[in-house]
């Protein structure tokens, strides 16, 4: 074991920290502010530089980068014979909130996280505040320890043992679907609407905007347009918390 994380384990101040860490993760960590911060809420976190505070949400973009990724390739390599859209969708699957909520809890990263409870309900309730945490989680271990380290422990750790692929294959998490059913049940109105793309994306991706009751709820792009549709619906539900956890 390198002398950093001996020392991190057996002499620093935040040793019985790092124990905690080693025994949720199956790993000593090298640098522990990284972690930290991957389980720090907005609503606890304190200004540092041009509006950028010490929270979660920059670990949390670059995990979610490094998730897709990751799991990306393991689809490609399990269904050879599987079109794109095919991908597209079990990668959604697997990523949703709702299954990363769930990948938390199990791990136990709720015990992690720091948040103000009077501004959040507690996270063990559905939300985004648990598969967010996941989210920095991997970002926090992406620049702790590298790509190929994160990608193992990705696949050893947390998707092998607890991740079902082939049960979700054939679950149906259509969220396009929820989300309709869920403004019928509220008497809202949702619409999807193609945008313009973004500056410098391909003219060949597709962008779908949700509207509910005229206000923007979430955005999906996809080289197909059913694709992008649910991907906006997901996000969608997330922002109006429209959850209903999946079995993984």
């Amino acid at each position: 074991m390198p002398i950093k994380q001996v020392y991190n384990l057996y002499l620093s101040p935040s040793r019985s920290y790092v124990r905690k860490l080693k025994n949720l993760l199956g790993f000593v960590p090298g640098n522990v502010r990284l972690y930290q911060m991957a389980f720090r809420h907005k609503s606890v976190a304190i200004l540092i530089k041009d509006g950028v505070k010490n929270s979660n949400e920059r670990l949390e973009f670059l995990g979610d980068a490094v998730l897709g990724s990751v799991i990306a390739e393991l689809l490609f390599k399990l269904y050879p014979y599987k079109d794109e859209g095919f991908l597209t969708e079990m990668r959604s699957k697997i990523v949703s909130r709702a299954n990363l909520n769930q990948l938390s809890r199990k791990l136990g990263l709720n015990e992690l996280i720091e948040y103000d409870a009077r501004m959040i309900s507690y996270p063990n309730k559905q939300g985004s505040l648990l598969g967010d945490a996941f989210e920095a989680l991997v970002g926090a271990v992406y620049l702790d320890r590298g790509y190929q380290f994160t990608r193992e422990f990705l696949l050893t750790r947390i998707i092998k043992p607890h991740v079902d692929i082939h049960t979700l294959e054939i679950t149906e998490t259509n969220f396009k679907s929820r989300l309709i059913e869920w403004c019928q049940h509220n008497g809202k109105e949702v619409a999807f609407l193609q945008i313009d793309n973004p500056e410098g994306e391909s003219n060949k991706l597709f962008s779908v905007k949700v509207v509910v009751d005229g206000e923007d709820c979430g955005i999906g792009r996809d080289f197909n347009k059913k694709s992008a549709e649910k991907l906006a619906a997901e996000k969608a539900c997330e922002y109006l918390k429209v959850f209903t956890d999946f079995t993984i």
